[in-house]
């Protein structure tokens, strides 16, 4: 980019949907996407999580490469932390090339690191021409170029733009509609460039709880979020509470931390209890909705199955069973829906117990509803 930069059981009977609260800055435009690079560190799904409830960022973009022999350390980090918060997820390459074949072959570079980093097939990959070998050439061959770039990364799978400053735009290049950087004293209320996909607005703009500064932009279309609707207000389906499956009178034994059934504390069916957390005992969940008080997860009426407990219509990422995230996953296991899962936990590297959601697909039990994930 231009600049780097307690026997205490609680009785449910109402699941109160939770709101996220967008603030941004008076004196700003939105911020529809941040772009994150080796400058801010690694970020975490924390740190995404709050841009996203609390900011209102929908999408991210990650420096993958520069050149023919740069990559970013931080892509691969930030790809999964950023699909594991829900948000969607592009990649970003700072061009150098000066010919058509530089191009090309800056092209396969960059689309070869993103793919090794996990960037989801569809994903935008953003070339960005600013740089000076770039300043000298003309109009024609800088379109030519960049065209070349495009084409070459599509052959992996890949959307591109081009990104550049405003002061470019027509003269060192045209790009149709891309991704276009002019920074405003103040941006409120502005809606520049609002025939290319994306303005970047701002260089600076700070995240509390996330190092350094951040560009920022303001979107005009789905492009960076895969061609989809984005969720302009989400809503959040996050709760924990479990119910005891049937709709009797019939009594339910809870168990004690060491798996020993109590005396005197059985649940009745059809009753709804606030879980704290799941606890695992000889691989199979159970949720802790008392002090040394256990409802099997096989007497709820989450029995045999598992319900993404996450954002309305963001997702998680599910891993394998070598404990490696499966990319474009959070795609499919969307906040909400519900998985047929087995009767026992799997113990994965890495990642700890998950429930069984497919061959070798698994979601980890913190993302399950119940799981006391906030």
């Amino acid at each position: 980019m231009m600049k780097p930069r307690n026997k205490l059981i609680y009785m449910v009977s109402l699941l109160i949907a939770g709101l996220f609260f967008f603030v941004t800055d008076v004196d700003a435009a939105r911020t529809d996407m941040v772009y994150v690079s080796n400058h801010n560190g690694y970020m975490t799904v924390s740190n995404f999580k709050d841009m996203l409830n609390n900011y209102g960022v929908k999408a991210v973009v990650t420096k993958i490469s520069e050149g023919n022999y740069y990559k970013d350390y931080t892509a691969a980090n930030n790809i999964s932390t950023a699909q594991s918060a829900g948000l969607y997820i592009n990649g970003y390459h700072f061009a150098r090339y000066t010919t058509v074949q530089g191009a090309i072959n800056e092209a396969d570079y960059a689309a070869s690191m993103a793919k090794a980093d996990g960037l989801p097939i569809g994903a935008a990959l953003i070339t960005d021409v600013e740089a000076q070998e770039q300043n000298g050439l003309s109009r024609s061959v800088n379109n030519a170029n960049n065209q070349a770039f495009i084409n070459e990364v599509a052959k992996y799978g890949y959307r591109s733009a081009v990104y550049t400053m405003s002061s470019w735009l027509g003269q060192k290049m045209d790009v149709g509609k891309g991704w276009i950087a002019s920074y405003p004293y103040n941006a409120a209320d502005k809606n520049w460039y609002s025939a290319h996909h994306s303005w970047q607005w701002g260089s600076t703009y700070r995240f509390q709880g996330s190092y350094g500064n951040f560009d920022v932009s303001q979107n005009y279309d789905n492009f960076f979020y895969g061609n989809q609707t984005p969720l302009e207000n989400p809503k959040s389906t996050i709760n924990n509470v479990v119910s005891v499956k049937g709709d009797s009178y019939k009594a339910y034994t809870t168990y004690n931390n060491s798996g020993q059934a109590n005396i005197g504390t059985n649940v009745i069916s059809g009753t709804s209890w606030k879980s704290a957390g799941v606890s695992v005992i000889n691989d199979k969940p159970f949720y802790i909705i008392g002090v040394d008080t256990l409802l099997p997860q096989s007497s709820s009426t989450f029995n045999g199955t598992v319900v993404v407990n996450y954002v309305s219509d963001y997702g998680v990422l599910a891993y394998n069973s070598e404990g490696n995230s499966i990319g474009g996953s959070n795609k499919i296991f969307k906040g909400g829906t519900v998985w047929k899962t087995a009767d026992k936990l799997v113990n994965l590297p890495n990642i700890g117990y998950a429930y069984k959601v497919a061959t070798d697909e698994y979601i980890p039990v913190k993302y399950a509803q119940g799981s006391g994930f906030k």
